[in-house]
């Protein structure tokens, strides 16, 4: 499978899964607004996803993968699949008990975390319903972590495997489940934020169950066995401290944001939320999708010896990247206001929580790129086993943030805790950047230099059209839901034909170019794998 085709697959998945997560979005910001219960639902499904970040998409992921990818090339797919039986056991043993101490801890870890909803009956922004909330909702979602943790684990060794299908399209079912709990189920609990809390932790069966059914499918599921410390997990654990810490300091950030907001009034981290979740679409489109299909195919270039190679991926990444991140960062900056009314402003969610949560999305939308290439350039050392160095960058630029944050959250509330996080994410880049070019690792040539110079000319082309049309023709926070919407679209899809316009008078994409990024390859080569697995068993 080419990187391309491995890319569109995972990112055709993550678009599907993202669409249904705006459905997702839209009804939550209708059944709950930007009120009490939203800002404890969504403390609620920060908690458990703090902590998978750490266990499973971020410190294992990337410890894991690589491990996973030289056991097949040097040992066989048999003792790889022993190697995953052996870490699903470790992470079973430890994550049951850690689950069941959090759930009974609960009130005095959101006294951590969220400080500001726990509030004496003189403080004006007190509202005890949120504190009381929160907890009851942090514990129905927290189980979460386990099933997530474990559909990671089964999730890498199809993605090691070159089958990155089923895992890509997981994230749908979060969503689909969802939907379901706030259309169907809302009326029949206390509140809607029950009703969502309980659809998060029906939603990590449901994806658990997906994904080990796939595994079973073509004979590569993992068995339980007894935990045990084989020298290949301590290599595990000593590869995933430092990817732990790292990602640790990226989710404290997180956290930063999550108690600066709550001692901000009520709403403010619901205003976060609503742009968080709109500037996670690309992010998680784009960025999901070159990781996820760079990191097995880098590693396995790397250790077959095929240095050329690994260098051509990186840096075709790079250029994918910028190519399909920059026009959507200036199209959330142009638009910001208008995407957020037509997407959320109706029933509890208010004009003025669409105003503030703009303000927020603008700040975000300007760190995007970064975001996207900080997936990029942090797996060209995973996929080296080094998980060292992109924490210590991570560990400098948490602390950069958590000081950009404090120092801008008195003149610009919410806004300069989204802004803190843009800026931390650039300097990040740049430190990763920094380091690669330094141990002669990327390689931009003059030629790539210059494509990434139109790219990015060509983006600010599009977003001067579409602000001048919102501006002087549409005047889309104008009229109805319907008209608004469609002006939306058509401002969008003006824009989409714009970009593509000036990349193709640039000569950066051309038919040819579309045609060369997926050569037609034997059905045989995509199974040979699976094949060779279910031989040897």
């Amino acid at each position: 499978m080419s990187f391309y085709k491995a890319v569109t697959t995972v990112g055709g998945y993550t678009l599907a899964s993202r669409i249904l997560g705006f459905i997702r979005d839209i009804l939550t910001a209708s059944f709950l607004g930007a009120g009490p219960v939203a800002d404890a639902f969504f403390i609620a499904l920060k908690l458990p996803n703090f902590f998978r970040r750490i266990t499973a998409e971020g410190a294992f992921s990337v410890a894991f993968v690589p491990m996973f990818s030289k056991i097949v090339v040097e040992e066989g797919e048999a003792e790889a699949k022993s190697f995953a039986e052996e870490a699903q056991a470790v992470m079973l043993a430890t994550l049951l008990p850690f689950t069941v101490l959090c759930m009974i801890a609960m009130p005095w870890l959101l006294y951590i975390i969220a400080p500001g909803v726990h509030c004496s009956a003189g403080d004006p922004h007190c509202n005890p319903l949120r504190f009381h909330l929160a907890v009851t909702f942090s514990r129905i979602t927290f189980p979460y972590i386990v099933m997530m943790s474990l559909t990671a684990l089964l999730g890498g060794v199809l993605n090691s495997l070159k089958r990155f299908a089923a895992f890509a399209a997981a994230p749908m079912f979060f969503n689909i489940t969802l939907i379901g709990a706030l259309l169907f189920f809302a009326h029949k609990f206390p509140t809607a934020g029950h009703a969502l809390a309980w659809g998060v932790a029906a939603a990590g069966v449901i994806q658990f169950t997906w994904i080990l059914a796939n595994c079973r499918k073509h004979r590569i599921a993992p068995r339980l066995r007894r935990p045990v410390l084989t020298p290949r997990i301590r290599k595990l654990f000593r590869l995933m401290l430092p990817g732990a810490i790292g990602a640790g300091a990226t989710q404290i950030n997180v956290f930063v944001d999550m108690i600066l907001a709550s001692l901000l009034p009520v709403g403010s981290i619901s205003y976060l939320y609503y742009a968080d979740r709109l500037y996670q679409f690309p992010l998680g489109v784009i960025g999901v999708a070159i990781g996820t299909a760079l990191l097995p195919m880098l590693s396995q270039a790397l250790k077959t010896g095929k240095d050329g190679e690994a260098g051509g991926l990186l840096t075709r990444a790079f250029e994918t990247g910028l190519m399909l991140t920059l026009p959507a960062a200036f199209g959330l900056i142009v638009l910001a206001q208008e995407i957020m009314s037509v997407l959320f402003q109706r029933g509890a969610f208010t004009p003025m929580a669409s105003v503030q949560s703009s303000h927020a999305l603008i700040a975000y939308a300007t760190g995007l790129p970064a975001f996207v290439l900080i997936k990029v350039f942090s797996t060209a050392y995973f996929a080296r086993d080094d998980t060292s160095t992109p924490v210590k960058f991570a560990i400098a630029c948490a602390i950069l943030n958590t000081v950009l944050a404090i120092a801008l959250i008195a003149p610009m509330k919410h806004v300069g805790i989204a802004l803190a996080t843009a800026i931390a994410a650039w300097v990040n880049m740049a430190l990763l950047v920094h380091g690669l070019h330094k141990r002669e690792h990327l390689d931009l040539t003059k030629g790539s230099v210059k494509r990434a110079a139109l790219i990015l000319l060509a983006a600010l082309i599009m977003a001067a059209v579409v602000w001048a049309l919102n501006t002087h023709v549409y005047h889309l926070m104008e009229g109805r839901f319907l008209h608004k919407a469609a002006d939306l679209a058509a401002l969008i899809g003006t824009g989409g034909v714009v970009y593509f316009s000036c990349l193709y008078i640039f000569g950066i994409f051309t038919l040819q170019s579309v045609k060369a990024l997926f050569p037609k390859g034997k059905k045989q080569d995509t199974i040979d794998t699976v094949q060779r697995m279910e031989g040897q068993e």
